[in-house]
């Protein structure tokens, strides 16, 4: 094998960037998989762990699923990337009895099922097929692996993090690029990040919907505004690192989430969709503050929450991409 041209070099040699994510973050002991440790929450802070205002509007999300549907028999929920099953706790918990007591929830995660997780959550390294209702994906994209090109090359990387040029792109990534990141692929294209994997990836996800809604939420970047030198990063303890694939940090690029949509698909931020379900950061009427204090209390803290989630420049620039399956669009 070739270091320069093909997906892996030299026995512990530099490879492709697609190649050294998964064995860091997938591969025996990597970042997402060994045993033990926090879990994602430890390191990095998404809108799961921000607040249980995320999980309750996604649970409004799955009760407008639900009517669109008819209220089926049974409701699937499935979701990707499940970390340790806190969104999927969260939703049923917000849901009303009667609904939560229809509900499938399936937590598609690689890691082993975390202890005391609610008995109801199903566990499974894969999405099942025929889902009726909401496959739910917040977050999972940007850990697909992919590969990075450089001045339309790839680029290699070794496991100390240290990258070097690697051999001309293949043509379904030239293609990629062609089409969704233009200039990328020149000798002077500078750095750009492939998102195919991601697009298939997600159309797969989407494949195992038979009627439904299945939703993307992540960092995310249109063809009209891709970033010059890429996003990829790395995570640790709560701190933005290098990305070096060794299994030790999270290893995460941004997700063009506009090649990855299908037909029908809408894409909007995750001000515009938490808005819809009803995630407001206004202040509670001071008037409340004498009348019921505690309530005053609780209130704000709320606004604080959904503030966070909403907020432009943070949480509330996420893309969320939104596509029917069998059903009408989601009127956000």
């Amino acid at each position: 094998m070739n270091a320069q041209g093909d997906v892996r070099g030299p026995v512990g040699g530099p490879v492709r960037w697609r190649a050294a994510m998964e064995a860091a973050l997938y591969g025996p002991g990597g970042f997402y998989v060994r045993p033990g440790g926090p879990g994602p929450a430890g390191h990095f802070r998404t809108s799961v762990h921000a607040s249980p205002l995320y999980a309750a509007a996604v649970a409004r999300l799955l009760e407008w699923v639900d009517g669109a549907l008819g209220r089926p028999e049974r409701l699937g929920l499935v979701d990707m990337g499940a970390g340790r099953g806190e969104l999927l706790a969260g939703v049923l918990a917000a849901l009303p009895p009667r609904t939560a007591a229809r509900v499938d929830p399936y937590a598609v995660e690689r890691a082993a099922r975390p202890e005391g997780l609610d008995p109801r959550i199903r566990w499974v390294n894969a999405p099942p097929e025929g889902i009726t209702g909401l496959l739910f994906a917040n977050e999972w994209l940007d850990n697909v692996p992919l590969e990075i090109a450089e001045d339309g090359r790839y680029v290699l990387v070794a496991p100390d993090g240290t990258q070097t040029p690697g051999g001309p792109l293949d043509e379904p990534d030239r293609a990629w690029l062609e089409r969704w990141w233009p200039g990328a692929t020149g000798p002077e294209g500078g750095r750009a990040e492939i998102g195919r994997a991601r697009d298939e990836a997600w159309a797969a996800a989407v494949a195992t919907v038979e009627r439904g809604l299945a939703v993307a939420v992540d960092y995310a970047h249109t063809r009209a505004a891709r970033p010059p030198y890429g996003t990829l990063t790395g995570f640790r303890d709560g701190r933005e690192v290098a990305p070096v694939p060794d299994g030790s940090c999270d290893v995460t690029a941004h997700v063009a989430l506009d090649a990855c949509a299908g037909p029908g698909a809408g894409l909007l931020t995750q001000r515009a969709a938490l808005t819809a379900l009803g995630v407001s950061g206004a202040r509670p009427p001071l008037a409340l503050a004498s009348t019921d204090p505690a309530g005053y209390v609780r209130a704000l803290a709320a606004a604080g929450e959904a503030a966070e989630l909403t907020a432009r420049g943070g949480l509330g620039d996420f893309g969320w991409l939104v596509q029917p399956v069998g059903i009408g669009p989601w009127p956000a």
